[in-house]
């Protein structure tokens, strides 16, 4: 894997500035026809947001410990697959924070190829203990804050 960079998007046009990785696509992330498997974009948002998580909090084992067994699930995800790509393309995963909520928050994120946005995905994370749903502990949820997109945090 390629190890994820800091991102360059004008914050003041985004409300914050969004984690970038990238990705490149393998023999194994594609279908017979030649183009990404539309299950490998699963992993690549997953990763995606994977290592936003790892930036914002460090070590996940730690951060499970530390947090008493807190965990982090999609609860809903919606894509939107624009263009294909193929083996060898460099992809840059973004993920942006558009709304942090007592115990979950809603993700933006993209499949980029150079300025071209090949997959769009909204993703509903909830923060859960014991399959119980907790509330996002402040100073991650600061974090979170940190790589918002253009819409404000509500917290009911």
């Amino acid at each position: 894997m390629i190890a994820a960079e800091p991102a360059n998007d004008d914050p003041a046009q985004e409300g914050g500035s969004p984690h970038r990785l990238p990705v490149r696509v393998y023999y194994e992330d594609t279908d017979f026809s030649g183009f990404v498997y539309h299950a490998s974009y699963l992993r690549f948002l997953e990763r995606g947001r994977t290592e936003l998580l790892r930036d914002l909090a460090g070590d996940q084992s730690e951060l499970h410990r530390e947090a008493r067994g807190l965990v982090f699930v999609v609860r809903r995800m919606s894509l939107d697959f624009v263009r294909p790509a193929r083996m060898d393309d460099l992809l840059t995963i973004l993920t942006r924070t558009r709304v942090l909520r007592g115990a979950s928050m809603q993700l933006a994120q993209e499949v980029r190829r150079g300025g071209e946005i090949l997959v769009a995905a909204e993703v509903t994370v909830a923060c859960v203990r014991d399959g119980r749903a907790v509330r996002l502990p402040d100073g991650l949820r600061q974090r979170f804050a940190t790589v918002s997109a253009d819409r404000p945090s509500a917290d009911p």
